[in-house]
C-alpha cells in the first residue's frame, strides 16, 4: 500500500497527494501534524528514504532556527525534535513498499509509483 505523509497547508504536499490521486493507486493519507509518527516509524522512514535524519528537516522553518540551528545535535535528538515539532517534517513523503521518496519537487513521487 502507498502511503503519503500529507499536510493540506503545504502547495508541494497537495500537488504530491494529486499525483497519487491521478495514479489511480490505492494509498493511504497520513496527516502526520494529526498522528505525528513515532521514533520507530520516523527511523523507518529516514532509513527508507536513504538519508541522515537532519536532511528530512525543514530548516527554514521559524521553530528550527529559533530553538535547533547552529546546535550540535545527535541523529536522536534530531527525531526528538520532529516528534515534538512535526512541523519541521519534511513533506510529502511517499512511501511504496520498500522505496520512498521526498516529494520536492512532487514529481519525484512518480519515481516509485
Amino acid at each position: 500500500m502507498i502511503k503519503i505523509y500529507h499536510n493540506n497547508r503545504c502547495s508541494k504536499s497537495r500537488c504530491g497527494l494529486e499525483i497519487l490521486e491521478n495514479s489511480g493507486k490505492e494509498f493511504e493519507i497520513v496527516k502526520y501534524l494529526d498522528t505525528v509518527p513515532s521514533k520507530e516509524e520516523l527511523r523507518e522512514i529516514i532509513t527508507l528514504l536513504g538519508i541522515e535524519p537532519l536532511q528530512l528537516v525543514r530548516k527554514n522553518e521559524k521553530i528550527w532556527k529559533e530553538n535547533f540551528k547552529g546546535k550540535e545535535l545527535t541523529d536522536d535528538q534530531i527525531i526528538e525534535a520532529m516528534i515534538h515539532y512535526p512541523k519541521l517534517i519534511e513533506r510529502p513523503i511517499v512511501i511504496n513498499g520498500s522505496k520512498a521518496v521526498i516529494g520536492r519537487p512532487p514529481e519525484n513521487i512518480t519515481t516509485i509509483l
